[in-house]
């Protein structure tokens, strides 16, 4: 956001490809499915496997299981491929699957007679599963199965893989068998409606199943979740089971995992949202008072804070000659009638223009003590990250943290990155965003000013459309996030935006894809995400001037939605 539009990124494919991050699905094998890849740990070294260029090479550490694991690197215009030949059934349904480790890492399958597939993911200091299906073809008795690397990205590790289906007769190892208990369940942070637990890999495991007081209430792929939907200050009591294609394991010990008080004065938020922009400055659009800002948004954004001569302070001046004469007692007093009204507002922090920087101990510091200030000066519930000129995810952690030791847990806490800074985990704002993911509120991403850009499958989307919302908070949503913590951000009008507006209607479809997986594109998400928290606008001002078209239309969509 900022006094005229959002500065203006289109990415290419090609470009985005690099920094992209796929979701995969993990399929289930059946009791009688064999692993047909052989020295699939690798501890034959490389038999039966072949690297292009000769780039690759078995060690030692790291290694996921035994002894052994495949070390690959890419070197100039080789991508570092590795592949074996493995025999397969004809018209059969297999799982393909490896462990991966290092810098970029791909995963797929070639001549399959009906449609090759494959996955990836970018970086990650620790194992990471990958895993598709795919279905051979009616004469199809051969396939061949790859791993390789990315142009110029550092070595990628890789082990455990398999291709688990009908014996093709090359197959040795036998299916899965049911996996033991997950270990190390706790709790890794709450909010007033959600709890948000971690445990230990499983070996073995495809998946997890997460119990809820004895009832099951969500299952994921990873060692981590979020159940959201929660009472504020309640305590509940929590246990995962592992599962795979043989079954499911004995419950894990239970942990108990109590929500936090509700957030800020007045009452709590509602469990889907509306976030509204509000302009401290006159651009064009309608000019406004916050007493101006229609019911249906619950937090509004006050745009923004102004940065210092401070590293890292901010301090706000209410433009009152922009805002026709409007005074700073009455701006504070409208605040605090929204915030009996039971809406959250919230002092912003960026825009394309803002220049705050935070990245060492001292500005992290500087922030917190002058955004609490400007917290206490005018009554704002919390603070809204929208720096868009990147941030360094440590000290913006620190600083994060800092404000709500200060704040307590009544902090408000919202982002508004652009699609680029949310396209993979290892960027800075999306690393930020899961540092504090126990006292984040909401991350309302921009899906405009942005071109083309990867889903969690990915394939490549273009702006302005339901599959371009629904495959990109699908990433968010996939990737750490809960979904009460994501929301749709965009332009209320043509004019508020460089590029990317869509209709009310589409955002509407948008988050009933994602909510009801009703209304949906191409893009099909892997499963609903009822918990949703809503969308986001800028802002209220341009909403206003299009007759508060798009929060009449969006607006009761959102609180409608399960």
């Amino acid at each position: 956001m900022s006094p005229h539009r959002r500065s203006l990124r289109l990415w290419s494919g090609a470009v985005t490809a690099a920094l992209a991050l796929t979701l995969t699905t993990v399929g289930q094998a059946s009791a009688a499915d064999v692993d047909n890849a052989r020295n699939a740990g690798f501890e034959a070294g490389l038999s039966d496997w072949t690297c292009s260029a000769g780039s690759g090479t078995t060690v030692s550490s790291p290694v996921r299981t035994g002894t052994a694991a495949l070390r690959a690197t890419p070197s100039g215009q080789d991508n570092a491929r590795c592949s074996q030949t493995v025999r397969v059934k004809p018209g059969s349904t297999y799982t393909l699957g490896a462990w991966v480790r290092g810098g970029y890492a791909y995963l797929g399958v070639t001549g399959t007679g009906t449609t090759d597939v494959s996955a990836w993911t970018p970086d990650s200091a620790s194992w990471k599963q990958l895993s598709t299906t795919f279905t051979t073809g009616s004469s199809t008795t051969s396939v061949t199965v790859y791993t390789h690397g990315w142009y110029g990205q550092a070595a990628y590790y890789a082990d455990d893989v398999s291709v688990f289906g009908p014996d093709g007769g090359g197959g040795t190892d036998p299916g899965p068998t049911v996996p033991s208990a997950p270990g190390g369940l706790n709790v890794s942070g709450t909010t007033s409606s959600s709890v948000s637990l971690a445990w230990n890999t499983v070996a073995g495991a495809t998946g997890y199943t997460v119990y809820r007081d004895g009832t099951k209430v969500t299952a994921v792929s990873g060692t981590s979740a979020t159940v959201t939907g929660l009472a504020a200050s309640t305590s509940y009591s929590f246990q995962v089971t592992a599962t795979n294609g043989a079954g499911e394991s004995p419950k894990s010990a239970a942990v108990t995992g109590t929500t936090n008080k509700p957030n800020g004065p007045g009452p709590a938020l509602p469990e889907h949202a509306v976030t509204g922009y509000w302009q401290n400055f006159d651009n064009g659009a309608t000019v406004q008072r916050i007493s101006d800002v229609p019911a249906a948004y619950d937090i509004i954004a006050v745009a923004f804070a102004d940065a210092t001569g401070t590293p890292g302070a901010v301090s706000f001046t209410l433009d009152s000659a922009g805002l026709k004469g409007y005074t700073v007692d009455q701006f504070k007093a409208d605040v605090k009638a929204k915030q009996a009204a039971g809406k959250k507002v919230v002092i912003s922090v960026g825009g394309e223009r803002g220049t705050v920087s935070v990245n060492d101990a001292a500005s992290a510091a500087n922030f917190a003590d002058s955004v609490y200030s400007v917290m206490r000066t005018y009554g704002f519930d919390g603070v809204d990250i929208d720096l868009e000129n990147g941030l360094n995810a440590t000290y913006m952690t620190q600083a994060l943290r800092a404000l709500s030791a200060k704040a307590g847990p009544s902090l408000v806490l919202t982002m508004a990155p652009q699609t680029i800074d949310m396209q993979s985990t290892s960027n800075g704002y999306f690393r930020t965003a899961l540092n504090v993911k126990d006292i984040l509120t909401v991350v309302n991403m921009q899906y405009y000013n942005s071109g083309s850009m990867l889903g969690c499958d990915g394939k490549v989307y273009s702006q302005g459309s339901v599959d371009f919302l629904t495959a990109l908070a699908c990433i968010q949503l996939e990737n750490g996030l809960a979904p009460s913590q994501v929301g749709l951000g965009l332009p209320a009008s043509t004019r508020g935006a460089g590029s990317g507006y869509v209709s009310p209607a589409v955002v509407n479809n948008a988050l009933d894809c994602l909510t009801r997986a009703t209304g949906c594109g191409t893009f099909k998400p892997p499963r609903t995400y009822p918990g949703l928290r809503g969308a986001m606008t800028w802002s209220t001002n341009w909403d206003a001037m299009a007759g508060n078209a798009w929060s009449s239309v969006v607006g009761p969509h959102v609180h409608g939605l399960p």
